[in-house]
């Protein structure tokens, strides 16, 4: 595995990349390799919460289920905050019981987030993707045990140069989620920021996707 993209929408199929698909549980394809499967906040339907959740949990004990989600929590959408909540805790709750890492899309909630995390006594590894703040909120997150994915914001904005740099080595993960750029040129401008060598950079987030996701390359 030369690149691991922690989360896309875009299935590429090329041999030299592993990608994370986020995948619906009404939308669901079987020919992917490896994905990540949940009811994205924005997408969340009442008279749908009970059928999406079981086919959720019958995907995650199938190997090439790497992950839960992509769920979370979003305070600039109508969908009422509580309803999201029971959704988010719901597919916590799985992940916790199947043992599977969680992706996150998280919006002007991580206080609220971060909170059921810990009430709900979450011990998988909890994986924030497309991350755009600032550094106060790095240091919150990395103690509180997550792990943090850059991509499109990364490519777009040059001030994340500094909250990137400061991540450690093994908390972090790159992707290209809705972005049309490939993951290679994220890798790329990572690896400059980092100031180490592209190879080095692969070898290191192919650690972390091993230590995360505890499957063979």
């Amino acid at each position: 595995m030369e690149f691991f993209n922690l989360h896309t929408h875009l299935f590429t199929n090329q041999a030299c990349v592993k990608e994370l698909v986020n995948q619906y549980p009404q939308e669901f394809d079987g020919t992917i390799p490896f994905y990540s499967i949940g009811i994205h906040p924005w997408f969340i339907v009442k008279e749908r919460l009970e059928s999406d959740l079981a086919i959720i949990e019958s995907k995650l004990q199938e190997p090439n289920c790497l992950a839960v989600g992509e769920c979370g929590l979003d305070k600039r959408i109508e969908i009422p905050m509580e309803l999201q909540k029971i959704v988010f805790e719901s597919q916590l709750l799985l992940a916790q019981k199947h043992q599977k890492p969680v992706v996150i899309h998280c919006v002007a909630a991580f206080q609220e987030l971060l909170a059921i995390v810990k009430q709900l006594k979450i011990t998988v590894p909890i994986v924030i993707h497309g991350f755009s703040k600032k550094q106060a909120l790095v240091n919150e997150l990395l103690a509180s045990g997550c792990y943090i994915s850059f991509g499109k914001y990364l490519l777009q904005n040059p001030e994340l140069e500094s909250v990137f740099k400061s991540m450690p080595m093994d908390r972090f993960f790159l992707e290209t989620d809705t972005a049309q750029q490939g993951i290679e040129v994220v890798y790329a401008l990572a690896a400059r920021y980092k100031g180490i060598p592209m190879a080095a950079l692969q070898q290191q987030i192919n650690t972390n996707f091993e230590a995360v996701f505890k499957i063979n390359k």
